[in-house]
């Protein structure tokens, strides 16, 4: 089985579908049967090309500017360059199927290759019209006309949560299927029990992702005004960071910006911590809640489509309203040292059912079925 991903996010470059796309490869290594070859982005301003087992990496130049931000052209550019040197492959090589990362623009190379091989798309988030409110212009005048053709054209489409597929039904009312995100479960797991942790009296937050408006970082901040029990750590670079960094000092509420790390290095702090905190206003694909779960934290959550489906009310942690200080407050009102372990326990129990090698094993049914039916 040859496959053609199109991913314009690769470690280094870009967040939560990055991260998705190297361990989802990471595990397709493991199938003999299957030759992966992914298109994607260069960190480095010049073509790469990356050969190892089953995999080849083409990475692309598109003159990137940030490592975790992506502006209209870039995207754009590697959408243009993507379908130039995808075409030429498919001359060279006969694959079986094209798996899209997100509906545009990979989605759309997908559709315009699709008198080749068949090709799936993998819905991520941004790439759904009404996800992200400063695209709103661009969702009615293109994306949405745009996405209804190359959904309708693809053998499968898939959606990463519940809540994505929601919103996506809005634009095309479509067989949309939900494989969830996965966690590498043995390089994030619980650290091992420390006593001196259990005598402490401040009680350690933790949050990854972009500091960006629609995670809600500002929300955080503002519900941990005169809480002195309680110390944050954000893990994580965006245009919000100035911000974010003087509302803490006015606050005066204690927080450690530790800016982008290698995600690695994210395990060992998320094991340092005490409770992961997602105050989000939009949408979430679950990568970053996942990892926290399975190092055995329990989590504080705000209701938005995906959480849901991971967070168990006062079980493996608690959910609250959207936009709600209140509604965060009386959550951090309630952990304590034993229901944090307790909670814990179950965040780890939960994150178990979705381990890389399941979720790749659903991805590997959809492969066989698209090409036995293309």
């Amino acid at each position: 089985m040859k496959i053609l991903m199109l991913n314009y996010e690769y470690p280094p470059i870009g967040g939560g579908a990055a991260n998705a796309c190297f361990y989802m490869l990471k595990e397709l290594a493991k199938y003999p049967d299957v030759q992966v070859d992914l298109v994607t982005s260069s960190p480095s301003n010049q073509f790469e090309t990356l050969e190892a087992g089953n995999k080849r990496i083409f990475r692309l130049n598109i003159h990137k500017k940030k490592l975790d931000h992506w502006t209209m052209p870039e995207i754009s550019l590697w959408g243009v360059k993507a379908y130039e040197f995808a075409l030429d492959l498919a001359g060279k090589e006969h694959y079986d199927l094209c798996h899209c990362w997100f509906g545009w623009p990979s989605g759309l190379i997908g559709y315009r290759l699709k008198g080749k091989m068949p090709y799936i798309v993998a819905l991520r988030g941004s790439d759904v019209p009404g996800y992200n409110a400063r695209l709103s212009n661009l969702d009615r005048f293109v994306l949405k006309p745009v996405s209804r053709i190359v959904w309708r054209n693809a053998s499968k489409v898939i959606a990463n949560s519940e809540g994505l597929k929601n919103l996506a039904l809005k634009t095309l009312n479509c067989n949309i299927q939900v494989i969830h995100n996965g966690v590498d479960l043995e390089e994030f797991k619980p650290a091992e029990e420390d006593e001196l942790r259990k005598r402490q009296y401040k009680l350690r937050l933790i949050s990854t992702g972009r500091l960006i408006e629609r995670k809600g970082y500002d929300s955080l901040i503002r519900a941990l005004y005169q809480q002195p029990r309680f110390e944050l750590t954000l893990i994580g670079d965006g245009d919000q960071k100035y911000e974010l960094w003087k509302l803490a000092r006015e606050l005066d509420v204690q927080v450690k910006f530790l800016g982008r790390l290698d995600h690695r290095a994210i395990a060992v702090h998320l094991q340092a911590a005490d409770v992961f905190v997602l105050a989000s206003q939009g949408i979430e694909s679950g990568i970053s809640l996942l990892e926290a779960m399975a190092c055995g934290l329990p989590v504080i959550v705000t209701d938005v489509g995906g959480t849901r489906e991971l967070v168990r009310q006062g079980y493996n942690g608690f959910i609250c309203r959207k936009g709600s200080l209140d509604s965060l407050r009386e959550a951090l009102e309630k952990l304590n040292r034993k229901n944090i372990t307790e909670m814990g326990r179950e965040s780890r129990s939960i994150a178990e059912g979705f381990g890389w090698g399941r979720i790749v094993g659903e991805y590997m049914r959809v492969y066989r079925a698209c090409i036995g039916g293309g």
